[in-house]
């Protein structure tokens, strides 16, 4: 039996690492059109001659987010469903307003790695390792003009430490990173988790999870 020269084996395997993430364009662009009959893995391309400028603008970064929530945040995503001129192009944007004293829970971006910039205020951000690295917390505080990057998949966060609104610009590595608030997904889920498997994970009487789960989660996405 025949086997393939290392080379080979290393290039299918660099292939397959390429493409796990947003694939290349094979064109110069294409812009997302919904079609509710038919599911794909993205978006259709709208026919590039009935293209123009505007698909290729987004105006919602223009106005700060309304932090009056229980979290003292708001996120405004650019991401494909809201920027249909991302489609295919493997990056997307978010705005983050804090109010003094808010919070952009921990949450993870499945499919994106995230660099945030940022503009205004004082932050307090990290992120935490996988169980191979022992579940590590990297994190600083952030002034204006710092940046800061979140390792795609990992659980991360940031807090307004400061006594004044703060804002930050974030860059994502996929017209769709995804967002999954930890909080949100563990206890707010639908249908709800078993008490059973959340008392035993957590190491906490029933109802402290009884407890958690009747709050209210707040989205601020």
């Amino acid at each position: 039996m025949k086997f393939l020269p290392i080379s080979l084996l290393i290039l299918a395997l660099a292939t397959t690492v390429a493409f796990a993430y947003d694939p290349s364009p094979l064109q110069d662009f294409c812009v997302a059109i919904n079609d509710p009959k038919v599911f794909v893995n993205g978006k259709f391309c709208k026919d590039p001659k009935q293209v123009t400028a505007d698909d290729f603008l987004f105006k919602g970064f223009r106005y700060p987010g309304n932090t009056s929530n229980p979290l003292g945040s708001k996120v405004t995503p650019a991401f494909v469903d809201q920027f249909p001129g991302l489609n295919t192009l493997g990056i997307s944007m978010a705005r983050v307003d804090f109010a003094p004293g808010g919070l952009n829970p921990p949450h993870t971006h499945p499919r994106g790695t995230e660099i945030l910039v940022v503009v205004e205020g004082t932050l307090l951000v990290g992120f935490v390792t996988s169980n191979q690295l022992n579940n590590t917390l990297h994190t600083k505080v952030l002034y204006k003009g710092d940046v800061f990057v979140f390792p795609i998949g990992l659980i991360h966060f940031q807090l307004n430490i400061g006594k004044t609104p703060a804002l930050a610009f974030a860059a994502l590595s996929s017209q769709n990173p995804g967002v999954i608030t930890i909080a949100n997904a563990v206890f707010g889920s639908k249908l709800p988790i078993s008490v059973d498997v959340l008392t035993k994970a957590f190491q906490v009487d029933k109802k402290v999870v009884d407890y958690l789960q009747a709050q209210f989660w707040y989205d601020n996405n």
